[in-house]
């Protein structure tokens, strides 16, 4: 088994238009200048079953909505201070996204802060998820934080308050849990468990 890891890429920094010209595979991302490359860049078996899963599961909650469910690879830039694209200096892809405002989507992805995210932690992306990702997205507003652990079989659940995330509402994977920034979704966990075995 390959031990997923996260690195930077070079000493540079970088903006968009950069990440345009190098940026070639799902786990390539920017946050402040500051590019990351993932390796090897596929993620596990048991880590696209419960992406999957929520997937499917939010999807069918959000059928007739104006929100929709996305996965990686899609780029979403979060430019502070209304910079131009080209000079945003942070690009993620995490692993699951809901966006409500479809004003936010183009060709290439999402401009601005999604209103729900997950992220499913391996041992080797994990402390980067925690830290570098999540100061991300609080700086660029995201409401509501998903950090799936699947070896503790435990979700922290990170919510903006006053512009803060405060310490993470942890939860057993076990029965429903409901996001509170997207109203009627909601993820069965014994459902996704089940697909991992």
């Amino acid at each position: 088994m390959h031990l997923m890891s996260t690195r930077r890429r070079d000493n540079q920094r970088h903006t968009y238009a950069d990440y345009l010209i190098w940026s070639g595979s799902h786990g390539e991302e920017l946050i402040d200048g500051v590019a990351y490359v993932r390796e090897p860049p596929s993620p596990s078996r048991m880590h696209q079953d419960i992406v999957v899963e929520m997937c499917r599961q939010a999807g069918d909650a959000l059928v007739g909505n104006t929100c929709r469910i996305y996965v990686a690879p899609l780029d979403i830039r979060l430019p502070k201070n209304g910079e131009p694209d080209l000079e945003t200096e942070t690009v993620v892809q995490p692993d699951l996204f809901i966006v409500c405002d479809q004003k936010k989507m183009d060709d290439r992805g999402v401009r601005g802060a999604p209103d729900w995210l997950a992220e499913v932690l391996s041992p080797g992306t994990a402390l980067y998820d925690q830290t570098i990702k999540l100061s991300a997205y609080e700086r660029a507003g995201v409401p509501e934080v998903w950090l799936i652990h699947p070896v503790d079989h435990t979700v922290a659940i990170y919510r903006l308050e006053g512009g803060y995330y405060r310490r993470p509402n942890i939860v057993e994977l076990r029965g429903e849990t409901a996001m509170t920034s997207v109203p009627g979704v909601s993820i069965d966990w014994d459902r996704v468990l089940a697909k991992i075995g």
